[in-house]
């Protein structure tokens, strides 16, 4: 009977332990979201020449290979282009007289609720009187966000699932509108490799905005309905899109799970004349 109670003991030691650390997994991962908003705002210095904030903040899925890589990788090509760059995970950015000082806003793979009322108000107001923002991959493609403008206005669509089976797969990316300058250097098609590609709830094209980029479903396996929703749409598969708001200009990408993307010479100059028609270049 003893030894009986102790193997019980044991066990349910066992299944405690395993449940820790799976929900530590969870947690360190973002799979559970977290509510976590500074209120502080860091120290910003004066720029003498224009200057982009790269944004980089997670209270959902942390997308641990991809956002360094990412911060490098913009961070080379803005100060390539001879601006300045300033990266903060801080939410407490996002105030009227810190958002004054930059030129654009790039959401690095930003993930859940980051913002207060406050700081959502700020950057409201920053973009539509003639800011330039610019959202990659995760900052377009998160369930956890509790912000309907953010969703329905600047995004103007919402994530609904990805590719699943397999996860990262090679995909033809085809150029919207070849007399576009911003997409003009990429090839027809663009084969862009194992990279993890977005669904959305509608097309963003039938709300005015411009479609940059579409995703051929014939070339890659599409899973259907899966735990992690659809990674199929009716019609047309934007994945790249922008629009007017207000004075100021939007920009979303759904590209760029992946670290080893950010190294694409071809992906690089998409983001650099984004930058540059945000700025209104």
């Amino acid at each position: 009977m003893k030894l009986f109670k102790r193997i019980l003991l044991g066990l349910l030691v066992l299944i405690l332990v395993l449940a820790g650390y799976g929900y530590y997994q969870l947690k360190s991962n973002g799979i559970i979201p977290r509510k976590v908003y500074e209120t502080v705002a860091p120290e910003v210095p004066d720029f003498s020449r224009p200057a982009v904030l790269v944004f980089t903040k997670t209270n959902g899925f942390i997308h641990k290979d991809a956002i360094p890589v990412a911060k490098q990788v913009l961070a080379e090509l803005i100060d390539g282009e001879g601006w300045a760059v300033y990266q903060t995970g801080n939410g407490a950015v996002h105030s009227p007289e810190l958002l004054a000082k930059f030129d654009a806003i790039v959401w690095n793979n930003v993930s859940g609720d980051v913002l207060t009322d406050e700081q959502r108000q700020a950057l409201k107001n920053w973009i539509e009187n003639g800011g330039g923002w610019l959202g990659i991959h995760a900052s377009g493609g998160d369930f956890s966000y509790d912000w309907e403008w953010y969703v329905d206005t600047l995004i103007g669509a919402q994530f609904v699932g990805h590719t699943m089976k397999p996860q990262f797969q090679d995909a033809d990316v085809l150029v919207a509108d070849e007399t576009i300058k911003i997409t003009d250097h990429l090839p027809k098609p663009w084969n862009v490799k194992q990279e993890e590609w977005y669904a959305f709830d509608q097309n963003v094209r039938d709300k005015g905005y411009e479609v940059l980029l579409t995703l051929d479903e014939a070339s890659y396996l599409p899973a259907g309905e899966t735990w992690i929703g659809t990674d199929t749409m009716p019609g047309e598969h934007p994945i790249a899109w922008r629009h007017q708001l207000g004075k100021g200009r939007v920009l979303y990408t759904a590209i760029g799970h992946q670290s080893h993307t950010y190294h694409v010479p071809e992906y690089q100059a998409f983001l650099t004349k984004a930058l540059h028609w945000l700025r209104g270049d």
